[in-house]
């Protein structure tokens, strides 16, 4: 992980964005009032969305079997569908 500040990123840009890129580099762009930017691959940047939403999936999972082992599911018949002919 890097940390550089706003003016050294404004005149290196592409080199940052090839360290975060090619070397799968996080870049943490500070800047003043603690108004902090984070520069990351698209790549790195689509793992980490989709590991949030696995984890959000799986807490609701885990929640519904909470709720079915505390005695709180609803049983349902099946509906049976024709198919197209």
């Amino acid at each position: 992980m890097l940390a550089v500040n706003y003016s050294t990123i404004r005149n290196n840009l592409k080199t940052y964005c090839d360290e975060a890129t090619e070397n799968n580099e996080t870049v943490i762009v500070t800047r003043k009032d603690e108004k902090n930017v984070v520069i990351l691959s698209l790549e790195k940047y689509n793992r980490m969305i989709k590991a949030a939403q696995n984890e959000e999936y799986l807490a609701m999972l885990d929640r519904g079997i909470a709720q079915l082992s505390s005695g709180n599911g609803q049983q349902h018949e099946l509906i049976e569908v024709e198919e197209d002919e």
